[in-house]
């Protein structure tokens, strides 16, 4: 099946509200208040919970969010066709904190935008196909829409394509990755050390020793991956210059 996909650029977004659950509270989110006098990077995805956009398209999001906002961006908003009950219990599952995330329930917003497709040959129904925009005080200056093909292309839509729309040669964030265990005095100084200087870090907890030893490790706890690389436990990381 083919999609009506439309690159809109230059056009406004349209003027929709969204019912938004937020602090315990019902709250109403007009497109006015989220985009007005504001530069947004906007992201729309499938489905929470779904594979591509729970291991990949989210993620880099966050992990980029603070380069994005280096670069004059006022906000990162992830958009679905999802109720603000899955989208909450979504963004707690992901601890995406620097991630705004905006419930498209009726689908109102993606039609739209023209981005309203059909899934239920997969039991889904009416969902967003995967893009991401550039939008300055109303106005999309940029979109990146993902191929008209067969499944889940995932191909333009991925947050380095955007920063480096937004700022080329933008640097990235090193990917730090902390293996850890509760009570760990050794664990607690290298999270205190990352935190110092305010370095995003993907943390895991209850590995098996036996574990650390396959990754590389001495099979003590922690145990720190930068960019993919062993660089051994506390006392290694502190020798490091961020």
């Amino acid at each position: 099946m083919t999609h009506n996909l439309e690159n809109r650029e230059g056009q406004k977004i349209p003027e929709v509200k969204f019912q938004v659950r937020h602090h315990g509270n019902w709250e109403t989110w007009s497109t006015e208040k989220l985009f007005k006098g504001k530069k947004v990077v906007l992201f729309a995805l499938p489905g929470a919970f779904t594979p591509t956009c729970s291991s990949t398209h989210l993620p880099r999001y966050n992990d980029l969010a603070k380069e994005f906002k280096k670069s004059g961006i006022d906000d990162v908003i992830c958009l679905s066709v999802n109720d603000t009950f899955v989208m909450n219990a979504w963004a707690e599952g992901q601890e995406a904190e620097n991630i705004t995330f905006l419930p498209d329930g009726n689908g109102d917003f993606s039609k739209g935008m023209g981005m309203l497709v059909d899934k239920s040959d997969i039991g889904f129904g009416p969902r967003s196909w995967r893009y991401s925009m550039l939008v300055n005080d109303g106005v999309i200056e940029k979109m990146f829409i993902e191929p008209d093909k067969p499944g889940d292309p995932f191909e333009v839509s991925d947050a380095d394509t955007m920063l480096d729309y937004i700022k080329p040669g933008a640097e990235r964030p090193r990917e730090i990755t902390l293996f850890s265990k509760p009570g760990c005095p050794h664990c607690a100084r290298a999270k205190e050390i990352l935190e110092s200087k305010d370095v995003h870090y993907t943390e895991i907890k209850g590995v098996k020793t036996s574990t650390l030893r396959s990754l590389g490790g001495k099979g003590t706890y922690p145990l720190v991956f930068i960019n993919g690389e062993n660089i051994g436990g506390a006392e290694d990381l502190e020798k490091l210059s961020f």
